[in-house]
Order: C-alpha cells, then structure tokens, then sequence
C-alpha cells in the first residue's frame, strides 16, 4: 500500500514520526507523499526524505502561502526538485474557501509552478478547494486541445484530497489527471464523493491520509497518520466490488506511472 499525500512536517509529528511510519510500515505501507507548503517545509521535507526511505516529496507553495512565492522561491525550488526523492510539484493548487491567499496571488503562484513543473517535467499535486471550474481553466492552459479530447497533455499530476462529486470526475480525467481519495470518503454524509470512487477508471485512482489531517471514520477526531490509509483503501475497494489488495496493486502501478522512477527507488 502507499500514502499519496500526507504532511509529515507538521508540527504534529515532530515528537514522534520514526513511530509514526514504523506503524505505516507494520500496516503495509512501503511508500508515504510528503507535500510541502511553502519553501520551509519543502526544504524540511527534502531532509526528512533522506532520514527515511520510505518518504517521497513534493516541494512546492500552497495556495494558502501563496503570498510568499517569489522569483527567489521558485529558483530554490528548481534545486530542490532535482533531489533523488523529489517526485512531484506541490502542493499547489486553488482554494477559494475564502480561507486563503488573495486569488491573484493564487493565481501568480499556481502558474508559476505549473510553469515549473512543465520545465522539470514533473508530475504536480493539486489542491482544489471550491475552485474546481477556475482551476481547470487554468489547467486548460497547459494542454492542447482535439475533437478527441487531450491531445498532448503538457501536464501530469493528481488532484488530492477529491472533493467534487461523480460529474466532475471525466473533467479531471480527460484532463490526464490522477484522482486521489482520502479519509473524508469513509464519513457517513459523504455519498457524492463514494459516488465520484465508482466512477473513477482503476488506472485514475490514488489513496491518501492527508495527515495530519482527515482522518478516516474510525479514527475520526483524531491527528491522522499514513497507516490509517489502509481503512480508506478498505473503503473505496468496497465501494468499488473489489478486495483491498487487488485495488492496493492498481493504485500501486498508478503511483509509479506517474511519479516515475524515483517513487521506487
């Protein structure tokens, strides 16, 4: 099994993340995304990835840091993209809960790093908050376009965290996008988002904590962290008429095709 995205840099896990993934790695977890927020925690993330290598990063500014993105940041980031366990851009995105950055600043940081992402040819990692339509225009931007359908994606990556319904799902996808389900598929309220896991093709499919955050039903209240992505897993593959495992081995072929070499090695 893998952990898509997770934050292990958060203050929550400073006392105990060497026990945190040994109960990843007890549960079954050989690989856990790490994503960054800003420049610190990309850095941070980058060193914690060398103490453990079961980690992989995504370095990049979230759309609630976006005010911090700066030519100087973008250079920084560039050196740190080229690190072994770096495999991916992120966590960028939008967010228009009205709980982050100015939009204009969203949208200053969010094509810079597509922009960069393109330049390293890097997946990236998405972060869609009640913004999927403005997102995907900005995303339009970075394919070519047939009667078809994608022509030529200029842009691989995965959408974390999904939260949009079964509708939404075939935008992301024709889009060449990945789509990643965490804890919040297991709540009791959330039929549109078991839905949107039906509906998503096999090879779409990613499983993620979100930790700290998120956590699944059973946990629910409480810090979230890698290992508990087995009940999420457990969730969707019931949703979906299949056993765990079998869907483990689909999501597992999904992350190495899109993070490409360095996610397994």
């Amino acid at each position: 099994m893998l952990d898509a995205h997770a934050h292990l840099t958060d203050a929550r896990f400073a006392s105990d993340l060497a026990a945190v993934l040994e109960r990843a790695r007890v549960a079954g977890v050989t690989r856990v995304l790490t994503c960054a927020e800003d420049l610190g925690s990309s850095e941070a993330a980058v060193a914690l990835a060398e103490r453990h290598p079961e980690v992989r990063v995504a370095v990049g500014v979230h759309p609630h840091r976006a005010a911090t993105w700066s030519e100087a940041t973008a250079v920084r980031l560039l050196e740190l993209a080229r690190q072994d366990r770096v495999v991916a851009i992120g966590e960028i995105g939008m967010d228009l809960s009205g709980r982050s950055a100015p939009l204009e600043e969203q949208e200053r940081a969010l094509r810079a790093q597509l922009a960069l992402a393109s330049l390293l040819e890097m997946p990236v990692v998405l972060h869609v908050r009640d913004a999927g339509a403005r997102l995907r225009a900005i995303v339009d931007e970075s394919v070519v376009w047939g009667p078809e359908g994608v022509v030529d994606p200029r842009l691989a990556g995965m959408v974390h965290c999904y939260s949009e319904g079964p509708a939404e799902v075939a935008e992301w996808v024709r889009r060449g996008l990945v789509l990643s389900f965490a804890g919040t598929v297991t709540y009791p309220t959330s039929v549109r988002l078991r839905e949107a896991a039906a509906a998503v093709a096999e090879d779409r499919l990613l499983v993620e904590t979100d930790a700290p955050y998120l956590a699944p039903q059973s946990h629910r209240g409480r810090r979230n962290e890698p290992a508990y992505v087995v009940e999420t897993l457990g969730a969707i593959a019931g949703i979906r008429g299949v056993s765990a495992p079998t869907l483990g081995i689909a999501v597992d072929a999904n992350a190495r095709r899109l993070f490409g070499d360095r996610w397994g090695t």
